[in-house]
């Protein structure tokens, strides 16, 4: 059974998470610069690893369901790392959507019950897209 307490590890990856979608932002905004997104995709491979623990990371990208997403993120982290860094994006972005699609409604639940933006995403043509995907998972 999982523990939902935030330890000091957990806190931890929820930062490195944070700083590593920080990180490539700016490298994205920075034209692909390929140094900020580098790091971006490796504080948030740690943040994620620290934040789940690394037996539920080692489950959850050796899955077979997400082979193809695991396989695209890491073609595209290795693209981004010898120079291509565009074409790195798009594979990763790929597989990004691949690999956590599953967390999408409850994405959708969590920023529908935020005090101030909630009301945004509480309208009918955000509840209309949250409603079509939930449950699903993307098609691949």
């Amino acid at each position: 059974m999982m523990s939902f307490e935030m330890n000091d590890r957990k806190k931890i990856g929820l930062g490195l998470t944070g700083f590593g979608v920080f990180f490539s932002i700016l490298g994205i905004i920075f034209f692909f610069d390929k140094g900020l997104l580098a790091m971006g995709n490796i504080l948030f491979f740690s943040g994620v690893t620290l934040t789940i623990g690394l037996k539920s990371s080692a489950q959850f990208f050796m899955k077979r369901s997400n082979f193809k997403g695991t396989v695209s993120f890491g073609v595209g982290f290795f693209l981004v790392i010898i120079g291509w860094p565009i074409i790195g994006m798009m594979v990763e972005a790929y597989g990004f959507i691949v690999l956590f699609s599953g967390f999408w409604p409850t994405l959708a639940v969590f920023l529908q019950k935020m005090p101030v933006i909630g009301w945004l995403f509480q309208q009918p043509f955000f509840r209309s897209f949250f409603d079509r995907y939930r449950g699903k998972r993307v098609p691949v």
